[in-house]
């Protein structure tokens, strides 16, 4: 997983709402959007980020976070 379930959480509910603005916004450029067709965009949303979430990281991504953790910090043992 790329980011731990709690953020997932986080970003998953940060769509409602912005879903809802985006709803309202467009409504102001004279683009009507059926309650439907919101919630058919936030469902392309949530889908999109959970995909995003449960793909395998990179090697790459996962040895620069090890090489940013080891960064010769040895505990002191006090």
């Amino acid at each position: 997983m790329r980011i731990s379930k709690g953020a997932l959480l986080v970003v998953l509910a940060f769509t409602v709402p912005l879903v809802v603005e985006l709803r309202t916004v467009l409504a102001w450029v004279n683009i009507d959007l059926s309650l439907f067709e919101s919630a058919a965009i936030g469902l392309v949303i949530v889908g999109l980020v959970v995909v995003w979430a449960l793909l395998p990281e990179r090697e790459d991504d996962r040895q620069e976070r090890d090489d940013e953790q080891s960064d010769g910090d040895v505990p002191n043992g006090n």
